[in-house]
């Protein structure tokens, strides 16, 4: 098939987009949606960017036969970071399909469509079906809230202990659950993260980055290396790391001699949008004023009823008044 069938049928398919589509880069993740679908280009425009943007034919084209050159398979990270939303424009062709976790472009008679595509370009969560979810740290942010609506933590010298305990238990079982949960998403997130470029979601973005490690080898191992390049035993008879780069400093042993080195990746935050979650917080705080009629009398029950379940889980009891609720007294 030559490309000017490919092209044709690509624009037809991007002129079937919804008009309030949302598109997103397959490696920086940056949100974008078209503007205008011409014979040579398609106009696009990223979010939160007046620019207008033309994805010229002659570029599709040359990614088109990168592709075929590649046996229909072609490596994401080889794409210029401009040249992202050709990825992601082609995509929306039947024949290619990008595979954001195996960060591939291929062509395949059995595409399942672009993952870069959402139908609608805000997504409404107040039409979507909330649910509680089954995670620790969710149930200890609920009762730090209202533990922190409750006091006036701007003078915490006023508040009263029992109040300081409550608050700082919570704090701590948050940072606790937090911190597991942070653990759990950064290993799904390092699987989907095959580059160093940072990724973009609503309120910041992460990027793939390494740490190296090192941790001394076993005594002899460190004393005996030492020696054979002249250092005496006593001068290391404790090893330390402090000692062993000094001696480092003045022989030719390598590092790894008397080191084991190891690097571990990890997923580190690279930037916040405080503006988005300002904006975020400020829409549920508006959901909530306007809901009305028989919902927001259902809404107010089940408010009270969380108020109530957070009182008993969060009053301050002393070791005796348990004593004495257990044995009947």
């Amino acid at each position: 098939m030559s490309f000017n069938s490919t092209w044709h049928n690509l624009l037809d398919n991007v002129e079937e987009l919804p008009s309030d589509a949302t598109l997103v880069t397959p490696l920086s993740r940056k949100v974008f949606r078209v503007t205008d679908v011409q014979e040579h280009r398609v106009l696009i425009q990223y979010r939160d960017d007046d620019e207008t943007i033309p994805l010229q034919k002659e570029q599709f084209e040359t990614l088109y036969r990168r592709i075929q050159d590649a046996h229909g398979e072609f490596d994401l990270d080889r794409l210029p970071m401009d040249a992202e939303p050709y990825a992601t424009v082609l995509s929306l062709h039947p024949r290619f399909e990008v595979d954001d976790r195996e960060g591939t472009l291929t062509e395949s008679d059995q595409s399942t469509g672009s993952p870069l595509v959402e139908a609608q370009g805000d997504t409404d969560d107040a039409d979507e079906e909330r649910e509680e979810p089954d995670v620790d740290v969710y149930a200890d942010s609920l009762l730090l809230i209202d533990a922190l609506e409750r006091h006036d933590v701007t003078t915490l010298e006023d508040v009263e202990t029992p109040g300081l305990v409550n608050l700082y238990t919570l704090l701590s079982d948050v940072q606790r659950n937090a911190n597991d949960l942070r653990k759990d998403i950064r290993s799904v997130l390092l699987d989907r993260l095959h580059h160093h470029r940072p990724i973009s979601g609503q309120f910041g973005s992460v990027q793939r980055t390494s740490r190296r490690n090192r941790s001394l080898k076993d005594d002899e191992i460190v004393l005996n290396t030492f020696e054979a390049a002249g250092i005496e035993r006593e001068r290391l008879t404790t090893v330390d790391s402090g000692k062993v780069d000094e001696a480092l400093d003045v022989t030719e042993i390598s590092e790894t001699d008397v080191y084991d080195v190891s690097k571990s990746e990890y997923v580190r935050k690279a930037d916040v949008d405080e503006e988005e979650k300002e904006t975020r917080l400020q829409g549920l705080k508006d959901q909530l004023a306007a809901t009305e009629g028989e919902e927001g009398d259902e809404l107010r029950e089940e408010i009270e009823e969380l108020e109530d379940r957070i009182n008993e889980l969060t009053e301050f009891r002393s070791g005796r008044s348990f004593h004495e609720s257990a044995t009947g007294g």
